[in-house]
């Protein structure tokens, strides 16, 4: 597998310092299991962060510091876990199977009309984590972004204006990009996609359906 489209140093340096919300973090680590370049980036973020914390001063810490740090470390962090290399059997990478618990098998898919599907998985801040499964040779409507949004391929592949997305590439489209992504006609897309904001339709009949399908 050719990855030729990654986190950007901005993404990277952001889910390094645990500053990245759930949504994209999730998407981040997915990418992260998937692209031996992005980890060797990555863990180099990691060093220069730790660089930076060895040579700052100590400073004063609450008396209830302990018992915080050790309350977050027991809850679900995808920011803070190196992600998982090893690759289980399936259609889905190891970080998105821990998350969802268990393969494509356990995704729940709502239509949103022309065989697409979709699947928002929940997340902890106001921005929006979704599985998306794109027939083959079927398009996304025409439209534009209000906001960030990242785009990971997991199978299959598409292409818009900009280029081809297959497995383990990332898009990441704002507010100056409008597209219309086409998923190849030899298999059916399933991707991994993450906004901070609706997506802004170009047609009628999309715009009128947004409010149903939180897109």
């Amino acid at each position: 597998m050719t990855i030729r489209h990654h986190l950007s140093d901005q993404l990277l340096m952001a889910y390094a310092a645990g500053t990245l919300p759930e949504a994209f973090s999730l998407v981040a680590a997915t990418h992260l299991s998937m692209c031996d370049d992005c980890r060797a980036a990555l863990a180099g973020f990691e060093a220069v962060g730790g660089a930076v914390l060895d040579a700052t001063d100590v400073a004063p810490m609450a008396e209830d510091s302990l018992t915080a740090a050790l309350l977050r470390l027991s809850a679900p962090a995808l920011q803070t876990a190196t992600p998982r290399i090893t690759r289980p059997r399936g259609t889905l990478p190891a970080p998105l199977q821990d998350y969802i618990g268990g393969d494509i098998d356990r995704v729940k898919w709502r239509s949103i009309g022309l065989g697409v599907r979709q699947a928002i998985l929940q997340t902890a801040d106001g921005n929006t984590a979704r599985l998306l499964h794109i027939p083959a040779g079927q398009s996304m409507p025409d439209h534009g972004h209000r906001g960030l949004e990242l785009t990971l391929v997991l199978q299959g592949a598409f292409a818009d204006k900009t280029d081809r997305f297959g497995p383990g590439d990332l898009e990441i489209a704002d507010a100056s990009l409008d597209h219309t992504p086409v998923a190849e006609a030899r298999m059916d897309c399933i991707c991994l996609a993450a906004t901070d904001a609706r997506l802004r339709f170009n047609r009628l009949l999309p715009r009128l359906a947004q409010p149903f399908f939180r897109i």
